[in-house]
């Protein structure tokens, strides 16, 4: 059996919500049994910018691969690196 969520306080003040978070979990105020399983298919997975530098003439033909794919030669470098990584057998 589920218990009632605690109501949350109302606060007069920023601050005094602050020092109340501070000292309180929230989960005492959720009704878990309310929960629902949520799908968030447009979720793009956190990605980190790195330099890679490489001979114009390979980045050239890299270009042309892109181009004759239609895909942006960035994306068909990482397209590229994963099928690598999953024909190698490497765990993502």
């Amino acid at each position: 059996m589920s218990r009632r969520p605690d109501p949350v306080p109302h606060f007069s003040t920023e601050a005094e919500e602050r020092t109340y978070w501070e000292r309180h979990d929230s989960a005492d105020h959720v009704d878990w049994s309310k929960a629902a399983n949520v799908r968030l298919p447009n979720l793009k997975p956190s990605s980190t910018s790195i330099s890679l530098r490489l001979p114009n003439s390979l980045l050239e033909q890299i270009k042309v691969a892109a181009g004759k794919r239609g895909v942006p030669y960035q994306s068909l470098i990482k397209i590229w690196l994963a099928e690598k990584i999953d024909t190698s057998g490497a765990k993502r």
